[in-house]
């Protein structure tokens, strides 16, 4: 089917940052670049404008004459390989911190650079762009800041290595094209939008806790000014019995003399002499003097004793 130039011309206009212009003249590996850069951040989407003419000759079977077996050296597709390996490096650093620098950057590298070699009717020895990279990347450790140099020596290789396509290839299908520019736009993207999203999700979490943590800061004053009170002894602390850690506060009388029977350990209505017995045993059992090692739970036992006995006996002379 012979392609239109004006078709041609309209989906540059519409989607040409997209490379669907591209696509429809059968230049996937062009269409790819520019899915992945945005039409080759911008500046490369407006230069096809002079070329799209060629371009339509070009997919409506006009054979071009090349005088030469390998293609003449390009300065302007050698910066667009080093710049696309730069980008592409990069790109994995971000989307792939948990996969080693020494695997993931000159991986991405090379495909950058391999992927500007593939466009148009020329391409290079993926093999040699890829190897480049990972020498490359060997001599630097695999450092952040060396995409440069190796986006640098995969472009040589891949410019050493260059060569026309070989004439008449077949084309796949629209929708099978379609899908593998689907896939490779999926690789490139969904470590970017795993990295977006997680770092979305730690920033709503800081959105959330910040009205928990202006409340905080707006009773901080008061709690302080509490604490300060209750330091300095302003504020009350209950009686004397519950500042003693027994927690018992009776509130009447039969409940007070109850709870003296269970402190001494002597069931309810037990005379007199039982009281004294319990009493003499149990104080000699919680002497504060007996129990250093327990100091503060001894003083604890040994003032209920007397409270008990003094609730069940009267005041002791």
């Amino acid at each position: 089917m012979a392609k239109r130039l004006l078709v041609a011309y309209g989906l540059w206009a519409l989607g040409g940052p997209l490379g669907l212009h591209h696509i429809y003249l059968g230049r996937d590996s062009h269409a790819l670049l520019w899915m992945l850069t945005l039409g080759g951040f911008g500046g490369g989407w407006l230069w096809d404008f002079w070329h799209l003419p060629g371009w339509v000759a070009a997919a409506n079977g006009a054979t071009l004459v090349h005088g030469r077996m390998v293609p003449a050296l390009s300065p302007l597709r050698l910066a667009g390989q080093v710049t696309v390996g730069v980008y592409f490096g990069l790109v994995a650093a971000v989307g792939l911190p948990w996969v080693p620098a020494l695997l993931a950057q000159p991986l991405a590298v090379g495909l950058g650079v391999q992927l500007v070699s593939s466009v148009g009717d020329q391409t290079a020895r993926a093999p040699s762009t890829l190897a480049a990279a990972f020498l490359a990347s060997l001599l630097f450790q695999g450092r952040v800041l060396a995409v440069l140099p190796v986006s640098v020596a995969a472009s040589m290789a891949a410019q050493r290595h260059r060569r026309y396509k070989p004439p008449g290839t077949p084309q796949h299908r629209l929708a099978a094209r379609l899908y593998h520019l689907g896939l490779a736009c999926l690789a490139f993207t969904a470590p970017l939008a795993c990295r977006g999203l997680c770092g979305a999700t730690r920033v709503l979490g800081t959105l959330l806790a910040l009205p928990r943590t202006a409340a905080e800061l707006l009773l901080l004053p008061f709690r302080a000014s509490r604490l300060l009170a209750e330091v300095l002894g302003f504020t009350g602390r209950g009686s004397p019995a519950g500042e003693r850690g027994t927690g018992f506060k009776p509130s009447s009388w039969s409940e007070r003399r109850q709870w003296a029977y269970e402190v001494l350990g002597l069931p309810a209505g037990s005379s007199a002499e039982d009281v004294h017995r319990s009493y003499r045993e149990l104080v000699k059992l919680w002497h504060p003097d007996h129990n250093r090692h327990r100091a503060e739970e001894a003083e604890r036992r040994f003032i209920e004793l007397q409270e008990a006995y003094e609730e069940l006996v009267g005041p002791r002379r």
